[in-house]
């Protein structure tokens, strides 16, 4: 049986990746500008790929660019965060919706091991962020409808570096690995609507904490 072919990401793909990774360890914070030169040397890069990565992260939200002064981080925006976690609370039900009846039983295992990822991860931040989106893609994934996760993954891309905020605190992270055992075994019953609710009510908590604590930092300026 012949190996699936893997094509090797593009220069800019491999930026792109790395930015990400950099936003979510806070190596690239908030306010600060993006130094494209030392980036690019840090990288091992020329400018053009990074500037592509640059400019996609942009229209994502998460840098902006300023006249005369280049690109830098975007800061934190609790208005922002709302606004993408309600689309998501739309997108997320109807693909849950049309996921749960279609999920085999290897889906399910699938599931529940990479909850079992998201457990293992622990604190390290940049790990658990990895593990929590693939246990949740697996399930977007399972509706067969590229174009809602293709959405989706773009609404999850923009707020990558809020999840950080969240996932900062112990009680947090044992309140995430709760909720996906409870969405597992509402997945299991096929019971669509715990399905969705139990995704609200994880999704819900995620944008009251992070807007809690955005308000509290706002304050503390």
């Amino acid at each position: 049986m012949s190996t699936p072919f893997e094509r090797p990401p593009t220069a800019q793909e491999a930026v792109l990746g790395a930015l990400r990774r950099m936003l979510v360890r806070g190596e690239l914070r908030p306010g600060l500008p993006v130094r494209q030169e030392s980036l690019a040397e840090q990288l091992g890069v020329s400018r053009v790929p990074l500037r592509e990565a640059l400019k996609v992260l942009e229209g994502e939200g998460l840098v902006t660019y300023l006249p005369r002064r280049g690109y830098v981080v975007t800061e934190l925006s609790a208005g922002d965060l709302v606004e993408v976690y309600r689309l998501r609370e739309l997108l997320e039900a109807e693909a849950i919706a049309v996921a749960v009846p279609l999920l085999t039983d290897a889906d399910l295992v699938a599931l529940e091991a990479a909850a079992g990822e998201v457990e293992d991860a622990g604190s390290d931040i940049e790990a658990l962020t990895t593990a929590n989106r693939r246990f949740h893609f697996l399930l977007f994934d399972a509706a067969r409808m590229p174009r809602l996760s293709r959405t989706l993954r773009q609404l999850w891309d923009a707020t990558d570096v809020y999840r950080v905020v969240y996932f900062a605190e112990p009680e947090r992270r044992a309140r995430v690995r709760d909720d996906h055992a409870g969405l597992v075994a509402a997945l299991r019953r096929g019971d669509i609507e715990a399905a969705v609710a139990a995704q609200a009510a994880h999704r819900a908590h995620s944008v009251t904490t992070v807007t809690a604590a955005l308000s509290r930092s706002a304050a503390g300026a």
